[in-house]
């Protein structure tokens, strides 16, 4: 294997199973009130003294278990006011019934209907009820969590998913950035920086109702996160089958928190209940430098270039190396309301769509309609 660079076909299961059949030893998370399966388990209260005592200890602890640890942890009343967190359900609720008059929804790994997605529920949040917001979010013990894994100035992101009576399992999978990308695409990134992008998001889950393991809290391989070519293994069908025999999951109780780095494998469980709605608001917290110095009219750029791209005499290289440079070739931020993932788990990019516009020979008129249109699905 190039010590840079890994093809689809050198990813083993073997390699994968000596990081995953690691042992926690507990004494190196003095913090901690108990570990479950690998799973670290800390209460809120005691989260708080740390911090009063000495904050860069705690941080670094969190941080360590996140990393060189288990790559995931427990916070045991996280919201200790459990008022605020049936304040916001109730918000979600009615978010939820607007938003099924409207359009489908649909959760990433899982069949239509199966669960209930608010995607922007930071955002949706806010506009449906202000207070609640201001309430919920002033968790100072969440800030400190933040804090451990992406240093200040992160940004919060949210979605609420709700998995209900017969959901079915969500296949084994990694989180944002690489883990939403095929594995050819997240190939073609340096093995260094598929490993550096796990420290840019933290994934974290808040119980908004009690989660038994028949509700199918979330499943996941400790130590999993570490395997450096996770990105490109996740689907390879002897990563799934060892992910579903060795699987961990803990019950949640209502205001309980779930952390976990976003390399670490995991997927939301089977709920096998009758009567019990699992609910959870997922947070997605991202990193400072994850942002551009300057912002860029790509929009304005690309009206003007694509009549000279037409008719170019440039090498397809040539082109390409163009386009790249003009259009944006991510398909993240954006608004999955408008914007969904149709036929894959990414919008189509800008870039993608400059290529289509030239192979079909789109007149300038049409791209910039096309390209409009694309560009008001993205605005939340």
């Amino acid at each position: 294997m190039s010590p840079y660079f890994a093809r689809e076909d050198q990813v083993s299961v073997e390699d994968f199973k000596t990081f995953c059949t690691q042992q926690l030893d507990a004494s190196d998370y003095p913090l901690a009130s108990e570990a479950v399966a690998n799973v670290l388990v800390y209460d809120r209260e005691t989260l708080e003294t740390a911090a009063k005592t000495d904050k860069k200890a705690l941080l670094s602890e969190l941080h360590k278990a996140l990393s060189y640890g288990p790559g995931v942890f427990v916070v045991r009343g996280l919201y200790r006011d459990l008022d605020v967190i049936d304040r916001t359900s109730q918000a979600f609720e009615t978010i939820m019934s607007h938003e099924a008059k409207s359009k489908i929804q649909a959760d990433h790994f899982s069949r239509a209907g199966n669960n209930g997605r608010i995607w922007n529920a930071l955002q949706k949040l806010a506009e449906t009820s202000p207070q609640t917001f201001v309430d919920y979010y002033a968790n100072p013990t969440l800030e400190l969590i933040c804090q451990a894994w992406l240093g200040p100035a992160w940004s919060m992101t949210s979605q609420v998913n709700q998995v209900r009576p017969g959901g079915e399992a969500q296949q084994p999978h990694r989180d944002y950035h690489l883990g939403f990308q095929q594995s050819a695409f997240a190939s073609e990134f340096p093995v260094p920086v598929q490993i550096l992008s796990q420290y840019l998001t933290l994934q974290g889950a808040v119980a908004h109702t009690d989660m038994p393991l028949a509700s199918g809290p979330t499943r996941l391989l400790p130590w999993s996160h570490q395997y450096e070519l996770g990105y490109i293994a996740y689907r390879d069908p002897e990563f799934v089958e060892f992910f579903n025999h060795n699987y961990v999951q803990l019950p949640l109780e209502k205001g309980d928190g779930l952390f976990f780095n976003p390399a670490l494998f995991h997927a939301a469980g089977n709920n096998t209940t009758s009567d019990h709605v699992r609910t959870a608001n997922l947070l997605q917290v991202s990193s400072a430098f994850g942002v551009p110095m300057e912002k860029v009219n790509h929009e304005q750029l690309l009206k003007l270039i694509y009549p000279l791209l037409q008719n170019s005499q440039l090498t397809q290289q040539e082109l390409n190396t163009v386009i790249n440079v003009a259009a944006r070739g991510y398909s993240f931020p954006t608004n999955l309301d408008t914007d969904p993932p149709l036929g894959g788990m990414v919008p189509q990019t800008q870039q993608a769509l400059v290529h289509e516009a030239l192979q079909q020979e789109w007149s300038p008129s049409q791209f910039n309609q096309k390209l409009d249109e694309q560009s008001t699905r993205r605005e939340a």
